[in-house]
């Protein structure tokens, strides 16, 4: 299921960037006390008790010369259609202003959850200043300070208090959920319909036609499947209108929906910076990933052609070196017939299960092979390892000292574990945890 979305909404230098970065746990957003400098778009994943979200600061919705209530409106406007709940910020300092109140009678209409919050109240002394922020209809006003952290934990309550009910996932636990990321025109939506056969999915060579993700439900060989078709992401200099400032938040939701990402590339432009940002939303999800190169009917190639650019995908992908990698076309639907055997796979590896005395087998053997590192006369000792879940397949290590466990080694036992079990086309979590 998706997470919950929350958006911070409110006139210029209320804070909003210091308050979104103190959700989140780092400096993300760019703090300065002038209007208006947040001038990118701003979201992120948080969490508050056992609630998981993702969070978006609208300060950086940059609408360009529209006049500055304009402005507000037109930020207010898309959060309030991708959110769950609104945020709604104010400035204690200042008390109500013309400002405020047009963005309240904007989220009136929103008929979405709305808490208030009054904003820079620093001190105790300061809290009767807040009673006249019940003015803007949204009931009782929680007093926080940005600055110093203080009243968060009760905002974040009330938050939560909106979240929409964990529903069971609409699909059976037998169907392969996955979803099409990637730049603008490479072509996700001609191989959605490649796929399902019809014209589903509007197909055009303007960059953007796909505004909202689409689940699209079909069957392939006995095998039940649903398409996630996503909006393009654009890279962040070039987001121009504001239909899109969110593209890559809606990409974010189809990517926890799916089981398995497919991350296309464009075979003529090759590849770009963007596409690397692109496959690491994926990757960091957790989920199973394929990378398909689109548009290979179109590529010049010879013998050597598909192994060099194959190559280049590893040098520049070495975070996806689990990811199998497909070349196809779907205008010609040239080699079409590689990708469903791929997406099984790589679903199957993400939902597998390694019995545990198999598995410590294999990690006493790699110790065996490579002892385990030293760090200041201390060795690191593994005692035992167990899997604690799938989707994606997570190892806890149980040793004597968790800090003893270098990134190196870890990877070294990653890839014994990936030698003795596959688990192509999924990554895997390693977590040491002391014994006791």
């Amino acid at each position: 299921m998706a997470k919950p979305v929350v958006a911070i909404v409110g006139r210029p230098n209320v804070g909003k960037s210091t308050i979104f970065n103190r959700i989140v746990g780092e400096r993300i957003s760019i703090v300065e006390d002038i209007p208006g400098v947040t001038r990118d778009r701003i979201y992120s994943s948080a969490e508050w008790l056992t609630h998981d979200f993702n969070i978006i600061d609208t300060g950086g919705i940059d609408i360009g010369d529209e006049p500055f209530l304009e402005q507000i409106r037109q930020q207010a406007e898309i959060a309030i259609n991708e959110a769950d709940v609104i945020i709604f910020i104010t400035n204690g300092r200042e008390g109500v202003t013309a400002a405020d109140e047009e963005v309240a009678k904007i989220l009136y209409k929103s008929r979405k959850p709305v808490v208030l919050a009054v904003n820079k109240v620093d001190n105790p002394d300061m809290r009767d200043q807040i009673y006249d922020f019940y003015s803007l209809g949204f009931g009782e006003p929680i007093p926080i300070s940005g600055t110093h952290g203080l009243g968060l934990g009760d905002l974040l309550d009330e938050v939560a208090k909106h979240f929409p009910r964990k529903q069971e996932d609409e699909y059976d636990d037998d169907v392969i959920k996955f979803c099409l990321i990637g730049r603008p025109n490479v072509g996700k939506s001609s191989l959605v319909n490649a796929l399902l056969g019809e014209e589903r999915v509007i197909v055009s060579d303007i960059a953007g036609t796909t505004r909202d993700a689409i689940d699209s439900p079909y069957t392939y060989n006995g095998q039940k499947y649903v398409i996630i078709d996503t909006a393009g992401m654009r890279k962040k200099g070039k987001i121009y209108e504001t239909t899109e400032k969110y593209s890559v938040l809606r990409a974010l939701r189809a990517i926890e929906r799916s089981d398995v990402v497919l991350v296309v590339l464009n075979g003529e432009e090759g590849i770009i910076e963007q596409d690397k940002r692109i496959a690491g939303y994926a990757h960091e999800a957790g989920r199973a990933v394929v990378i398909v190169v689109n548009k290979w009917d179109a590529v010049e190639k010879d013998e050597k052609t598909m192994k060099e650019f194959e190559q280049k995908i590893r040098d520049h992908f070495q975070f996806l070196d689990y990811a199998p990698i497909v070349f196809l076309s779907a205008k010609t639907k040239k080699r079409i017939h590689t990708l469903m055997p791929m997406i099984n796979m790589a679903s199957e590896n993400h939902a597998l299960r390694v019995e545990t005395s198999v598995l410590n087998d294999v990690i006493m053997d790699a110790v065996a092979m490579n002892p385990t590192p030293t760090d200041k006369g201390r060795r690191l000792k593994i005692f035992y390892t167990t899997q604690v879940a799938v989707k994606p397949p997570t190892f806890v290590v149980f040793v004597n000292d968790p800090e003893l466990l270098h990134f190196s080694y870890e990877r070294f036992l990653e890839n014994r574990i990936r030698d003795a079990f596959g688990f192509e086309g999924t990554p895997i979590k390693i977590f040491a945890r002391e014994r006791k």
